[in-house]
């Protein structure tokens, strides 16, 4: 039974990390232009990245398969040049991973940068600074507590994904089973005992990520 439950705990964390660290990057740059820009479209783009924080898992399913399947209006391109559809591989878990959680580090670090004071920006600029050297060495340090709680909840989301992925990647034994596909799957083939083994794994990743969040806070703040 340890075995049936390798595979998804080792999947699980593979694309919840490569998810959480897209996630990381791109969110940071999303967040920053939104708390410090204005321009047309601004309301689209908030709009866009927040829509999957709403719209129910099989819908957001639904729209990745319009992107990413062999007819797609991605996948269509990807399937000419390699020859392969990316629904139904570990891939498009992550992609799944990706989009769901993107909302959770995009609002918190949003908030996060929009509560640093504008003045102390100003006074790097006129030091000196460019945008670029004030927003990594001033800006984003002083709002690093929401940028770490922003990665800790993208985490946690990618590693409970459930609706999503069972549409774009499926639940294949040995390919794309997650451990929360693996539950549904277990369950519905009366394997009680691999369904709890995996509930209790889950469970105790759940807590170590928030344990490990609370304590890098807590270690930042003290820094502080």
């Amino acid at each position: 039974m340890l075995e049936s439950a390798w595979f998804p705990l080792v999947l699980t964390l593979k694309v919840s990390i490569i998810s959480t660290v897209i996630v990381s990057v791109l969110g940071v740059f999303i967040s920053y232009v939104m708390a410090r820009k204005d321009f047309t479209g601004k309301w689209l783009v908030d709009l866009v990245t927040t829509l999957p924080l709403v719209l129910p898992p099989a819908v957001t399913g639904y729209l990745l398969i319009m992107l990413l399947g062999k007819n797609g209006i991605i996948g269509r391109y990807i399937f000419e040049m390699t020859g392969t559809s990316i629904l139904f591989t570990w891939q498009a878990a992550v992609i799944a991973a990706f989009i769901v959680s993107l909302p959770l580090m995009v609002k918190t670090a949003t908030s996060a940068i929009e509560a640093v004071d504008p003045n102390l920006e100003y006074a790097a600029y006129t030091m000196g600074r460019s945008e670029f050297e004030t927003a990594f060495l001033i800006t984003l340090p002083l709002a690093k507590k929401g940028i770490l709680a922003g990665c800790v909840l993208s985490f946690a989301r990618a590693v409970g994904e459930f609706g999503a992925t069972l549409m774009v990647a499926g639940n294949i034994p040995g390919k794309t089973n997650t451990i929360s596909l693996s539950i549904y799957g277990a369950y519905q083939a009366g394997d009680n005992e691999l369904a709890d083994l995996l509930v209790i794994i889950l469970i105790i990743m759940s807590l170590s990520t928030i344990a490990a969040a609370g304590r890098l806070v807590k270690s930042q703040a003290g820094r502080d």
